[in-house]
């Protein structure tokens, strides 16, 4: 493709063009489900950025917590636990409850909110199990609410430029993919529920980290995977209560395009995405962390893309805000997240039995 056709496609991107409802629409009202770093750290300043959204209520185990943001946070004024918020307290004081707990524990809030008839955002992977995933999608689609499961990614500039060229065809048809997200989590301290399959699921590195690798893929191709094959190991004390310290996997999409990716949550923090085309390529490095940065080779010709940087969990709260106030489905449904949820099960089965799983 020549220079002045991959400009055109470059310069037709807006990296809100998923915004339908307007700005004076919002904002709706959260209930923050999980008071661990991420919601204190990441979503609660985020949603206080927004322009859809607000939080008005904090659920937790912990009534330090809650009395801690009601204090940090001008917008919260109701701290509830657990057992509160399943009694139905204060339900009328919020409109969508986001879910940050512990893997394990998202079908019981998501059951809860979906019976009072809000809208749900729930973080992933969505379940610790591919079964309790599935209960989440029965709720959700029983309940008929405006349910997503919280992929930050889908709403990145980098990664949204990254599908747009794929699909003007700047790197021919797409052949196969690379990807990696590491980590260290060894300091972080010694109750890790990440390690505990009671609370995480399968393991560790592709619940956590993979998870990324295989969805933001998924969403750039914009095809599902069929197929997996994979190994893994844990030789790190740490890491004792679970398969996938390292872990290696090659997942084939449809198309018969292969993306081969690795995690771990024993190494340096890393993440990229390339995916390979018959006619070039796309790299963004970091992907899936901090400002990401993307660049497109097609034939003979390599742009480095200014894209946008965005707070990606704001840019996430005011789409799914967005669907929320335009009555429309997000695009990463229960359901989305329940095909998610049977791949990373497939890779871990695939390194037990060494064979490739189909999905």
């Amino acid at each position: 493709m020549e220079l002045d056709e991959i400009q055109a496609v470059l310069e037709s991107f807006s990296h809100r063009d998923w915004q339908q409802a307007d700005e004076d629409a919002g904002p709706i009202r959260f209930a923050m489900v999980g008071l661990g770093w991420w919601t204190r750290d990441e979503a609660l300043p985020a949603v206080e950025d927004s322009t859809l959204c607000e939080t008005t209520v904090v659920v937790s185990g912990s009534t330090e917590k809650t009395e801690a943001v009601i204090d940090e946070h001008e917008s919260v004024h109701t701290g509830l636990t657990y057992e509160e918020f399943g009694a139905g307290e204060a339900a009328d004081a919020y409109d969508a409850v986001y879910v940050c707990t512990p893997n394990a524990r998202h079908l019981e809030f998501v059951d809860i909110a979906a019976d009072q008839g809000k809208a749900v955002l729930c973080e992933k992977p969505m379940e610790a199990t591919v079964e309790r995933a599935e209960e989440i999608v029965d709720s959700c689609r029983n309940a008929d609410v405006t349910a997503m499961i919280a992929y930050r990614m889908h709403t990145e500039p980098a990664i949204r430029r990254a599908r747009e060229l794929l699909r003007a065809g700047v790197i021919g048809d797409p052949i196969h993919a690379h990807s990696d997200m590491s980590q260290g989590i060894i300091g972080w301290g010694a109750d890790q529920w990440r390690l505990d399959p009671d609370r995480a699921g399968y393991g560790t590195s592709v619940m956590d980290l993979g998870i990324y690798s295989v969805n933001t893929t998924r969403f750039v191709l914009g095809r599902d995977p069929i197929a997996v094959q994979s190994m893994m190991h844990s030789d790190h004390e740490f890491f004792s209560a679970v398969p996938d310290e390292v872990a290696a996997f090659t997942v084939a999409f449809e198309d018969d395009i292969y993306a081969t990716c690795t995690a771990s949550q024993n190494a340096h923090l890393n993440s990229y995405l390339r995916i390979v085309g018959s006619e070039g390529v796309i790299r963004i490095e970091p992907a899936f962390h901090g400002e990401s940065s993307l660049d497109v080779t097609s034939g003979e010709t390599t742009i480095d893309v200014d894209t946008d940087q965005v707070n990606q969990m704001e840019a996430e709260f005011d789409y799914f805000a967005d669907c929320f106030l335009s009555d429309r489905e997000p695009y990463a449904t229960p359901e989305h997240g329940l095909l998610d949820m049977r791949t990373l099960a497939a890779i871990y089965e695939s390194n037990e039995s060494a064979e490739t799983i189909e999905i």
